[in-house]
């Protein structure tokens, strides 16, 4: 197992390719200042313009960051974002990559999981996402089922397929990490589907416990769970009807996941698993904002585009 230090190393060099003339910023929260502190010595070691920017945590995933972490990240070369809440879909994140900025956020990153996430071959995980990219990109519609009850499909529309491969070496690249994922932002979806093994604010599932949501022109229409309905009712009181768009389907590809663990940074990562996600989308390709955005990980799916079966990699 690698230390913090060797993790942040693999994230500085291998992820983000920085280089002796760039400006970086960490930016993160009081939780995370040990991950944060360990990425910004491996900046310090590269570049001699490295800031480091720590804050309260956020209230929820999906909140906007403080104006001095907004405009740090938007003014930099690079960032890198281990906080407790994810800022991956807001707009500060979005307006820096749009500003040509690269970086990559670590939402709810623990030590435990930076120094396993951080400890794969990301020249391979690329390769899983081309392979699952080249399958599903032009297919007019996707569909997911399991034994346990989901069974829905996806329209793409316009909207592109995306793909988190780890590199971040270009002008306004983005990923998560730990990385490993291919994702839309479906303009419409309809049907159910069943939470099996990772989402918020529960974490891992015990086994047999099973999450239910269905789906209709793009919006959850019923939820089984009654702490996940409160949260999206609470958002919903905020921005209406916006908090229940169903925002993300997401195949995982990071063969090194070989095991859920209950954080979803790196669950929804684990290669052979599905994840879909209510809320916000704004900032993966779509058009809805809101200020929440809860990935539930499905375990076993079978994956169709256009019918045919798509070949999911294996941990």
């Amino acid at each position: 197992m690698p230390t913090l230090r060797e993790a942040a190393d693999t994230a500085v060099v291998q992820c983000l390719g920085i280089e002796t003339d760039e400006t970086v910023v960490v930016v993160t929260d009081d939780e995370r200042q040990p991950i944060g502190e360990a990425l910004y010595e491996a900046a310090r070691d590269v570049t001699d313009d490295a800031t480091i920017l720590r804050y309260p945590p956020g209230d929820q995933h999906g909140a906007e960051p403080p104006a001095p972490a907004a405009a740090a990240l938007r003014d930099a070369d690079a960032f890198l974002a281990p906080t407790t809440t994810s800022i991956s879909h807001t707009r500060a994140r979005s307006r820096a990559s749009d500003a040509g900025v690269r970086g990559a956020t670590l939402p709810g990153i623990t030590e435990a999981v930076f120094t396993t996430g951080l400890d794969a071959d990301y020249a391979t995980i690329r390769r899983h996402c081309a392979d699952v990219l080249a399958q599903v990109r032009d297919a007019d519609e996707v569909r997911v089922t399991t034994e346990t009850g989901t069974d829905i499909t996806f329209e793409s529309g316009d909207r592109e397929w995306r793909q988190d491969t780890g590199m971040v070496h270009d002008d306004g690249d983005f990923s998560n990490l730990p990385a490993g994922e291919v994702f839309v932002s479906p303009e419409t979806a309809d049907g159910t589907y069943v939470v099996d093994g990772t989402m918020m604010p529960h974490g891992l599932l015990d086994d047999g416990r099973e999450l239910r949501f269905e789906v209709a022109d793009g919006s959850v229409t019923e939820i089984s769970d009654d702490d996940i309905r409160a949260e999206v009712e609470a958002a919903a009181d905020e921005v209406g009807d916006a908090a229940y768009n169903l925002a993300e389907l997401g195949i995982g590809t990071n063969v090194a996941v070989t095991d859920l663990v209950g954080s979803v940074l790196l669950d929804e990562k684990a290669a052979g698993t599905v994840h879909i996600a209510i809320g916000d989308d704004a900032g993966i390709g779509g058009d809805t904002d809101a200020p929440l955005h809860l990935d539930g990980i499905i375990r076993e799916p079978t994956v169709y585009a256009d019918g045919e079966v798509v070949r999911l990699p294996e941990p």
